[in-house]
């Protein structure tokens, strides 16, 4: 990756991070889930509304280093008017990409996580509202952790 792309890719996530999109509780959700990484100390809740299959709204609240916090601001972006089967589709497309597995050429700003799987720790905060959102869809209720053994 060239220099100037690594840059607009931080950039990227800085911006998110700063500015998140969709930050925000949601009063009248049709699920809901808890993430927590304890390692890093990162939390986050990811509420979706879902209208019929398709994904009506989403939003996200929660604290944590800028790669979860932007990570989740995309996300919801991302998949906001979206199916449940093309979320659920993105889902394993974005882990593919923070997994090191595609260059995620079709991703559009996620693209700008790329990069994430030269370090490994840091995959779990890229990914955490991704799990979260995917439980809210799947059981409409719950908290995961990212470690074994917690939530």
């Amino acid at each position: 990756m060239s220099a100037e792309l690594d840059e607009l890719y931080q950039s990227i996530i800085l911006d998110q991070n700063r500015r998140p999109q969709n930050f925000r509780a949601m009063e009248s959700s049709t699920g809901h889930a808890d993430g927590v990484n304890p390692m890093c100390g990162d939390q986050v809740t990811v509420w979706v509304k879902l209208n019929g299959d398709t994904l009506e709204d989403v939003s996200f609240q929660g604290q944590g280093c800028s790669i979860s916090k932007a990570s989740a601001s995309l996300m919801t972006a991302a998949i906001k008017g979206k199916t449940k089967a093309e979320a659920e589709k993105l889902f394993d497309d974005f882990h593919d990409l923070i997994t090191g597995k595609t260059d995620g050429a079709s991703m559009g700003r996620l693209k700008a996580f790329g990069g994430v799987f030269r370090f490994p720790l840091r995959v779990k905060c890229a990914s955490l509202a991704w799990h979260a959102m995917k439980s809210a869809l799947e059981t409409g209720a719950g908290t995961l952790s990212t470690e074994p053994h917690e939530g």
